[in-house]
C-alpha cells in the first residue's frame, strides 16, 4: 500500500505537517516540576458541581506547582450545544473563584498562545495528525455505512465474539486496495477515519493512575473512529491531540474515563505522542436511602452549580467545603490554620479518595455558618448585596432603601453579645429566617404566642403598651418602660421574684417582652428586640403590634 498516496487522497488540502505544528505550539517555558492542567467541559448550559469540583482540583494542581490551568471547550457536538453556554461556563467558575491563565474570554474572544481553545476552530489540526498517521500506516478511511456496521454487530453476537466492535477481520475497510478507495472518494461515499489499532487481545497494558495506583487493562484491539464524517474528531482524539499541542502534563477527568484508557494510551503512541499523567477523581455521590449514588442532575437540584448561586451559599463556603472532599487531612489542616486562605494548603494526591466521595448538604451547611462566621460585616455587606441584585428583589429593595438599617441587621444575626452566632449558611436563610426584617409590610402568617398566654392577655398588654412606647428610649429605658407597662397589669418586673411566687403573677416580664416580641416578628425566638424595633423604625414597629392586637380581638 503507497500510503503517502492514500494519505493524500483523503486529505488533499492539508498542508502542514505535525513538526510544523509543533513549530506552532512549541513546549512551555516552565519550572521543572510545572504541571499544565485544563478545564474541557461542553457547552450544553450545565454546570454539575463535578465539574466545579474537577475545576478546583485542577487549577490548584496547577498553581501550587507553578504551572498552568487553561480552559478547553470541547463544542464538536452541536445539537447539544447551547447558546451562550460558554459564557455560562465561564461565569458559573468565575463566581467560585475559579478562573483559567489562558483559554476563551467570553463567546467569541480567548486569551493565551495555545489556540484556539474550542475544539470547532481547531479541525485542521485533527486532520494534519490524522493525514501524518494515515501516512505512517496507522489510520485509514471507512465507508461502511450504518447498516453495514449493525450487520457486523449482529454477525459478533451470533459467533459469541467477546469484544463488540470494528476490529480485524470485521474491519472490512481495513486493507482495501488504494485504487477502490480512489474510486469510492471520487463517488463522494461518506466515510470516517479510523486508528488502524496495533491491539492484541492477548496483552494486558497498566494505567499509572496518581490517586488510584497501577490499574491493568486488556489492550485495545478497535479501530476507534478518529474523524467522524465531516471531518470533525471524536473526544478521543481531539483529546490527544489538544492535550499534546497544549502542553498538559496532567489529566485531571472523572473516573468514569478509566474504561476509555486504553483507547487513548494507543492513540497517543500511534501518534508519537508523549503520555500525560492521568488523575481519576472519584465521583460526587449522594445517600439515597440506604445507597449511595451519583448526583443526578435530573434528580437532584444540587447537582447544578447554579443551585448554590440561586441559594446564597458563599462561593468559598462551598471551596472549602469540596477541599474538605478532595483531601482527607484537610480538616485536620483547617483546625490549625482557622485564620489561613485555603490556598495556603497543599492539595495532596495521595489523599484524594479513590471510591466515591458523599456530598453531605448538612456538612456543607455547618461548613458555610463557619465561613459566614467569619467574615466581617462589610464583607457580609458586598456579598449579600451583589447576590441579592440577581436573586431576590425583596431584600434588594431592602438594601437600597435602607443601606445603614441593612447593616445593623448583619450585626444583629451574626452576635449575640460579644458570642458570633453561627445561624447563617447561605444568603437565602436571610428571608426565610428573618422575613421579618427584609420584607416590606411584613404580616406574620401566625403568631407563635407562648400556650401559657391567652389571645386576651396578649391583646391586653399591647393596647396598654401602645400609647406608651417611647422609641428615643436607650435599650435599659425600654426594658424598664416594659415592666411598668406589664407591672399595672399584674406581670413582675423582677425575675427573681417572680421565680420565687410565680403563682402571684399574672406573668413575668419575660412573658410581657415576649408578647411584644411575637407582636412585631411572629416569632418566640429572635435575636435582640430592642434592636429590631430600631430597625424597623417606630412607625413599622406600631402597626405591627396594633395589627396583632387587631387580629387577636
Amino acid at each position: 500500500m503507497d500510503y503517502d498516496r492514500l494519505a493524500q487522497l483523503v486529505f488533499p488540502d492539508i498542508r502542514d505537517t505535525v513538526e510544523q505544528l509543533f513549530a506552532k505550539y512549541p513546549h512551555r517555558a516552565l519550572p521543572r516540576d510545572a504541571c499544565v492542567t485544563r478545564f474541557a467541559p461542553s457547552p450544553t448550559g450545565f454546570m454539575h458541581i463535578g465539574g466545579l469540583y474537577a475545576a478546583m482540583i485542577s487549577r490548584r494542581i496547577a498553581k501550587q506547582s507553578g504551572g498552568v490551568f487553561y480552559l478547553r471547550i470541547e463544542d464538536t457536538d452541536k445539537k447539544r450545544e447551547v447558546e451562550g453556554g460558554v459564557s455560562e461556563i465561564i461565569s458559573a467558575l468565575r463566581d467560585f473563584g475559579i478562573v483559567f491563565d489562558e483559554g476563551p474570554t467570553d463567546e467569541t474572544a480567548e486569551s493565551g498562545a495555545y489556540g484556539p481553545y474550542k475544539q470547532s476552530h481547531r479541525k485542521a489540526l485533527y486532520q494534519t495528525v490524522a493525514k501524518d498517521m494515515m501516512r505512517r500506516g496507522l489510520a485509514y478511511p471507512c465507508f461502511c455505512t450504518a447498516g453495514e456496521l449493525e450487520a457486523i454487530r449482529k454477525e459478533q453476537e451470533d459467533n459469541k465474539e467477546p469484544t463488540v466492535g470494528y476490529y480485524g477481520r470485521y474491519a472490512r475497510c481495513r486493507d482495501l486496495p488504494l485504487e477502490e478507495v480512489e474510486r469510492r472518494l471520487r463517488a463522494g461515499e461518506e466515510f470516517v477515519v479510523r486508528l488502524r489499532s496495533p491491539g492484541d487481545e492477548t496483552r494486558r497494558i497498566v494505567c499509572h493512575d496518581l490517586v488510584r495506583g497501577d490499574i491493568e487493562f486488556p489492550e485495545n484491539i478497535l479501530d476507534v473512529v478518529l474523524l467522524k464524517s465531516d471531518g470533525i474528531p471524536t473526544y478521543h482524539f481531539a483529546h490527544v491531540v489538544d492535550d499534546t499541542l497544549m502542553g498538559t502534563t496532567h489529566v485531571i477527568r472523572g473516573d468514569e474515563w478509566l474504561s476509555s484508557y486504553p483507547v487513548h494510551e494507543q492513540l497517543f503512541a500511534a501518534a508519537g505522542f508523549r503520555l500525560p499523567r492521568y488523575i481519576h477523581i472519584a465521583p460526587i455521590m449522594k445517600l439515597d436511602g440506604a445507597s449511595k449514588r451519583k448526583l443526578s442532575k435530573r434528580k437532584d437540584p444540587e447537582a447544578a452549580v447554579s443551585y448554590y448561586h440561586q441559594e446564597g451559599y458563599p462561593p468559598d463556603a462551598v471551596l472549602e467545603y469540596l477541599m474538605t472532599i478532595a483531601n482527607s487531612s484537610y480538616e485536620e489542616w483547617r483546625l490549625a490554620h482557622p485564620q489561613a486562605d485555603t490556598t495556603d494548603y497543599r492539595l495532596k494526591l495521595d489523599k484524594m479518595p479513590a471510591a466515591g466521595a458523599l456530598f453531605d448538604m448538612d456538612k456543607l451547611a455547618d461548613v458555610s455558618k463557619d465561613v459566614v462566621a467569619a467574615k466581617s460585616q462589610q464583607q457580609c455587606f458586598d456579598e449579600i448585596s451583589a447576590w441579592a441584585a440577581r436573586f431576590s428583589p425583596d431584600l434588594q429593595a431592602f438594601i437600597q432603601a435602607h443601606p445603614d438599617g441593612f447593616m445593623a441587621t448583619i450585626d444583629l444575626w451574626k452576635h449575640s453579645g460579644k458570642k458570633v452566632r453561627k445561624d447563617i449558611g447561605k444568603w437565602s436563610d436571610l428571608l426565610r429566617m428573618y422575613d421579618y426584617l427584609y420584607r416590606p409590610a411584613f404580616t406574620p402568617g401566625a403568631y407563635e404566642f407562648d400556650e401559657t398566654l391567652t389571645p386576651a392577655q396578649a391583646r391586653e398588654f399591647l393596647e396598654a403598651y401602645l400609647p406608651a412606647y417611647d422609641p428615643a428610649l436607650d435599650s435599659s429605658g425600654w426594658f424598664a418602660q416594659v415592666g411598668q407597662v406589664g407591672q399595672g397589669l399584674g406581670y413582675c418586673p423582677n425575675m427573681k421574684e417572680y421565680k420565687l411566687n410565680p403563682a402571684g403573677y399574672k406573668g413575668s416580664i419575660a412573658d410581657a417582652c415576649s408578647i411584644l416580641r411575637v407582636a412585631v416578628t411572629g416569632r418566640r425566638n429572635t435575636p435582640d428586640l430592642y434592636t429590631i424595633l430600631h430597625i424597623l423604625g417606630p412607625e413599622e414597629a406600631r402597626r405591627r403590634m396594633a395589627a396583632c392586637a387587631a387580629a387577636l380581638a
